[in-house]
């Protein structure tokens, strides 16, 4: 029997790294899922160990394509963004892999708005709010000047999706999904690189930019396979539900972190919506998206650790919780905030939070656990806003890992009435998107 063709497809997430053999009608044939410890830069500092990840990408590949049931004809890459893998002339990493939680030093920070701001201005013209080092261009100037020594040895920054096509095709190239996730490097209003990358000459190092769409026929351990030019997640995310839906939807892509994207809306950024953490991102063909960022994946986490504690209950517990509208309706009902959030903050949309959270108010695991809900949907609805307003979008994808959370799926459904939620079970939707930009 002939081995079916494949799509092979890396899905790398700052916590899980995957890999999927999707057939011609990319359905899922095979995957495999992976953690990789941190290791510390040189300041100490935990990040991802560049050398780990590409050791067990090409390992993983090899043992894929030594399957006999499977022939790899298509090969391509989705990561999360605001990370760069600088290499030397040879290809090689002279850097570590530096996280985008890394402090970023204020006199650098200073030194830079001096020259290119003020802050306010530079991100309305690159469309990225002022986030330190997940405006991931701005880690370059930092390398610059913090690191003179590691920066001189940098003959290409690659984004990190194109890092791992090059690992397979060898050529150093950019696309616009990646450059136009928050980096500080676009002017959006101009549709080029802002003038600050050509006067601190950080455009020698950057590649040429290709379509996303862009893959080099190469092979690999003796097989021959198209190979793409990778993609940053979120914008891979979209790619799935443009191609089934006509009409205006949005998307809330759930993880780490709340993505809420909006296709159908590339209206100008606001002062307003900037300091609400929204922005744009670029479409495949370069076109600006509007999006809003929460970081509720991070701040479910730290507080899901603390109710299981305070109420000295088994990891895994809320998963096991369905939507109950009185529970909504009682927690709803209180009119003093009860929770004290470890990141977000309410405050940036005019919403109140608890000084410090109400321990010995709750009756109980699910009284506790609906208040967090009800007030982390409140921050999500004023985010999902920011990019809903202005347009005709009646229908909202959930997907991610929220989506299979009744309670805060439920929630949306009242909080936002004249819109249809739809949660879907592409739980693959990142994978998926990478396979339908090589096929």
């Amino acid at each position: 029997m002939d081995p079916i063709k494949v799509t092979a497809i890396f899905d790398i997430g700052k916590t899980n790294k995957k890999f999927f053999l999707f057939d011609k009608d990319l359905k899922e044939v095979y995957k495999v899922y992976h953690r990789l410890d941190y290791i510390q830069d040189e300041d100490g500092e935990d990040c991802e160990s560049i050398q780990a990840l590409t050791q067990w990408v090409k390992q993983t590949l090899k043992e894929a394509l030594a399957l006999p049931q499977f022939l790899v004809v298509k090969l391509n890459f989705t990561t999360y963004g605001a990370s760069f893998v600088h290499i030397d002339q040879l290809g090689n990493p002279v850097a570590p892999l530096y996280n985008y939680l890394k402090k970023y030093p204020e006199d650098i920070l200073e030194q830079f708005y001096s020259n290119y701001g003020p802050a306010e201005k530079f991100s309305q013209e690159t469309s990225s709010p002022a986030l330190g080092m997940l405006n991931s261009g701005l880690q370059l100037y930092w390398l610059k000047y913090a690191k003179p020594e590691i920066f001189k040895k940098i003959h290409r920054s690659l984004h990190l999706p194109q890092y791992l096509s090059f690992l397979f095709t060898g050529k150093a190239v950019s696309e616009y999904t990646s450059i136009g996730c928050h980096t500080g490097l676009w002017d959006f209003s101009k549709g080029a690189y802002h003038h600050w990358v050509n006067a601190e000459g950080i455009d020698n190092i950057l590649p040429e930019v290709v379509d996303t769409t862009t893959s080099f026929a190469k092979t690999f351990d003796r097989h021959s396979m198209s190979v793409g030019v990778g993609v940053h997640d979120s914008s891979s995310a979209l790619l799935p539900y443009l191609t089934s839906n006509t009409a205006p939807f949005a998307l809330l892509s759930t993880g780490t972190w709340a993505i809420s994207i909006n296709p159908f809306n590339d209206a100008p950024l606001t002062l307003d919506e900037l300091r609400k953490d929204c922005l744009h991102f670029l479409s495949k063909e370069g076109r600006p998206i509007k999006i809003s960022r929460l970081f509720i994946g991070e701040e479910h986490k730290v507080q899901i650790e603390k109710l299981y504690a305070h109420f000295q209950l088994e990891k895994g517990y809320y998963k096991a919780l369905s939507f109950e509208k009185e529970r909504y309706d009682k927690a709803r009902s209180k009119t003093h905030k009860r929770f004290r959030f470890e990141y977000l903050k309410p405050e940036v949309f005019v919403i109140s939070q608890a000084n410090e959270t109400d321990w010995k108010g709750f009756a109980d695991f699910e009284d506790a656990y609906y208040s967090f809900i009800h007030e982390l949907t409140d921050l999500q609805v004023a985010s999902l806003q920011l990019v809903l307003k202005g347009t005709k979008a009646q229908k909202l994808y959930i997907d991610g890992g929220f989506n299979a959370n009744p309670i805060f799926v439920g929630m949306l459904r009242y909080k936002l009435p004249g819109i249809s939620i739809e949660t879907t079970d592409f739980a693959l939707g990142t994978a998926l998107g990478a396979g339908m930009l090589v096929n």
